[in-house]
Order: C-alpha cells, then structure tokens, then sequence
C-alpha cells in the first residue's frame, strides 16, 4: 500500500470560530463540494455540530457518474484547533482527513491533510497517478472557491 498525503492552505477573514462553527456542521460539506459529484448526506448528520465517534454515511458520484457510497468517522475533536476524520468504507484502502485552524492576524488560517492510499496495488498507482490526485486537487480548489464566497478569502 503506497500512502499518498496532499495538503491544502487557506486564509480566511473571520474568526476562528465562525470558521469552526461552519466546518463542525456535517451538512455544509454539501456545500463545498462540486456540484456535479451531487453528494448527499444519508445518515449520521443530525444538525448537530461533529463530536468524536460521530459516524456519517455520504452517496457521491466523484467520476463518470458511478455512485460511490462512503462512510467516515470523526476520530478526534479539538475545538476549535483541529477535527479528524477517517473512512470506515468507501473507495479508498486508507483515508485519513485533518482539518486544522489557527488564528493569524486578520483571521483564519485553515489547513486540510488528507492521507490516502488506494486498493489493488500498481493498478490503483496507475488510477491514482491519472485521475484521483487531479481530481482531489480539482475537489479541494472548487472547496476553496466556495468557503472563501461563503466565509470570506484574504
């Protein structure tokens, strides 16, 4: 199992917990993703803020309009520094997403580390060298465009 991590920064103009407040809402990940992967929250989101072992299940469709279903776990909950979460099913061998926030002068610096590794050896190097390292980046932009039209870019 090859372990691929990317990481992706962002300033926003709010305080850190306004940018807490809106990441800690599982519905809101709706929000920031392409609309065309139409994901759906199908269970575990209950318009509760995240808390540790929280479970939530997703329906998306990430490429060619194959139905992915996906379920996380928020492993840990620092409030408001940092959230994990991990796979416990879904496309990818491991899954491992750090969302981290630090106050910076003006605002919020957010920081996302996503750690994956795909199934089926060479072929998922191949898959993940053509298509999914671009498509998360393409994922994680179309992210940034959204929360900085929703909270605000510096």
């Amino acid at each position: 199992m090859n372990l691929h991590t990317k990481t992706w920064v962002q300033r926003l103009p709010v305080p850190i917990d306004v940018v807490w407040d809106f990441f800690s809402q599982p519905d809101n990940l709706a929000r920031i993703t392409p609309p065309e992967m139409f994901l759906r929250v199908d269970g575990g989101s209950t318009g509760k803020p995240i808390y540790e072992g929280m479970q939530l299940s997703y329906t998306l469709y990430p490429f060619m309009m194959i139905p992915v279903r996906w379920t996380t776990e928020i492993m840990r909950v620092s409030r408001p520094d940092f959230f994990e979460d991990r796979q416990l099913e879904g496309p990818y061998e491991l899954w491992h997403h750090t969302h981290r926030f630090r106050e910076i002068e003006g605002g919020t610096e957010m920081t996302d580390i996503v750690e994956y590794a795909l199934p089926f050896d060479l072929l998922g190097e191949v898959v993940e060298a053509l298509i999914v390292g671009r498509r998360l980046d393409e994922v994680f932009e179309y992210r940034r465009r959204k929360v900085a039209e929703i909270l605000g870019g510096m």
